[in-house]
């Protein structure tokens, strides 16, 4: 019998076992295919009368003649839902999934390279006004840790209508995200559960070089995560959210990264800390910014120069930077964006990652 405490969902066994094309299915009917929160409006913008949604199946890795629906960047097979809304000569995208290959640049990803403006959506959440890479107008959010995206594809929608159906989204199965907040990431990742090239994509307000081969994360059996800290002397809660799952990436000619992924059960929020010795992983220093609209700055935490970038300095997200040669590591911090993440929020938090032991070279793993 399945956990009632976390979250178990279907799958396909083979590829070659997909449909020929995504096939329509009600969100209650969806929601057991996704290791996703499943979000449905209980509203639709003025004249829209139609909703229409989609299903992509979660598969093994592979590429079949059923590919309708399909990254071209990969022979990944996630599961996704996709849901179209019209009525009067407009019409919009929505598109849910776990963003799960890298941390999602800007906690908005969709909305890459353009001028973003955040709207308070409640529980915390806020969503994000801006164009998307084919040009259209554009929205994202995550919510209780779904990436939902959304694009205008004909007609006008003004940001008031675009808001409001971000705050009408409702689960489609009540029970779902409180379970699936409580799964650990390493347990919903595709990528951590298959190896399957990674697809290249930014990874924050900083430039990190792209994880694009097959997944070499090793992550830490979710038992083994409290004992795992401890013995990198790593914190056992970030800021009041709690240790979710940890990975040591291998990178170029065996250097390592140490990932560890902190979320709160409070709407889905995530930090991620990524640690290695200096000059050794994929953190260039001094820190060079990626093309994305933010705010940067230079400030001093407990007596070391911190590097921060962040589109909004209520709401995240947060970029942090640091290095300190003397003590044999450089680190990374990124936040998920919502209210109450503010700079003063990551501020502390880094004021805890920087007095920890691990800090002062008793970590094993690097």
């Amino acid at each position: 019998m399945a956990s009632t405490h976390t979250w178990q969902w279907n799958t396909v066994a083979d590829a070659a076992e997909l449909e020929d094309a995504p096939p329509r299915l009600a969100p209650q009917q969806a929601q057991p295919w996704c290791n996703f929160t499943l979000w449905h409006p209980a509203e639709l913008p003025g004249g829209c009368d139609a909703a229409v949604g989609t299903l992509r199946k979660e598969a093994p890795p592979g590429r079949t003649d059923a590919s309708a629906g399909r990254t071209p960047w990969s022979d990944a097979n996630p599961a996704a839902y996709r849901t179209e809304i019209s009525g009067g000569g407009r019409r919009l995208r929505l598109k849910q999934f776990l963003y799960d290959w890298a941390f999602p640049a800007a906690d908005h990803p969709c909305l890459w390279g353009s001028e973003t403006r955040p709207f308070p959506i409640g529980a915390g959440r806020v969503v994000w006004l801006g164009t998307d890479y084919l040009g259209h107008r554009a929205a994202s959010a995550r919510m209780s840790r779904t990436t939902v995206e959304l694009s205008v594809l004909e007609g006008e929608f003004t940001d008031e209508e675009l808001v409001e159906l971000y705050r009408a989204l409702r689960p489609a199965d009540a029970e779902a995200p409180a379970r699936i907040v409580r799964t650990p990431f390493s347990e919903l990742s595709y990528w951590a559960r298959h190896t399957t090239d990674m697809i290249s994509v930014p990874t924050g307000l900083y430039f990190f070089h792209r994880r694009d081969r097959p997944h070499e994360g090793d992550w830490v059996p979710t038992a083994e995560l409290p004992s795992f800290l401890a013995a990198q002397g790593l914190p056992g809660e970030l800021g009041g959210f709690a240790p979710d799952s940890a990975a040591v990436f291998t990178a170029g000619e065996g250097a390592r990264e140490l990932e560890v992924i902190y979320t709160s059960e409070a709407g889905g929020g995530e930090l991620r800390l990524v640690l290695q010795r200096p000059g050794a992983g994929r953190m260039p220093y001094p820190p060079e910014r990626e093309k994305h609209p933010a705010r940067t700055q230079e400030t001093r935490v407990r007596g070391r120069s911190v590097h921060m970038a962040f589109v909004d300095p209520a709401v995240g997200p947060f970029d942090a930077v640091w290095q300190d040669p003397s003590l044999g590591v450089e680190g990374k911090l990124l936040s998920s964006a919502g209210q109450g993440l503010d700079k003063e929020f990551a501020l502390g938090c880094l004021d805890t990652l920087l007095s920890c032991s691990l800090l002062a070279g008793r970590g094993a793993v690097l």
